[in-house]
């Protein structure tokens, strides 16, 4: 009998050792997959805020460009009359 309850305290043991393992396992694929999706989310969004700044940009050169033109053609006028 003291055989049988050493052998099985043994298989609960190991059963227990198996089961934290698989359980420490998973923790560890939910972080890696938590921080992928954090770095991703990450390079999107600078990647995001990058265009914005390139298509302001633009429009603020179209605007300076326009009124560069105005400015210009607005003088010409002044300087005919």
């Amino acid at each position: 009998m003291a055989s049988f309850k050493k052998s099985f305290e043994g298989l609960k043991s190991s059963s227990q050792s198996a089961a934290k393992g698989v359980s420490d396992s998973a923790v560890q694929a939910a972080q890696e997959a938590v921080q992928q999706v954090a770095e991703s989310s990450k390079e999107t969004t600078t990647i995001a805020a990058q265009e914005a700044s390139k298509q302001t940009q633009t429009v603020i050169d179209t605007a300076a460009d326009k009124a560069t033109g105005t400015i210009k053609e607005y003088g010409s006028k002044l300087g005919t009359k």
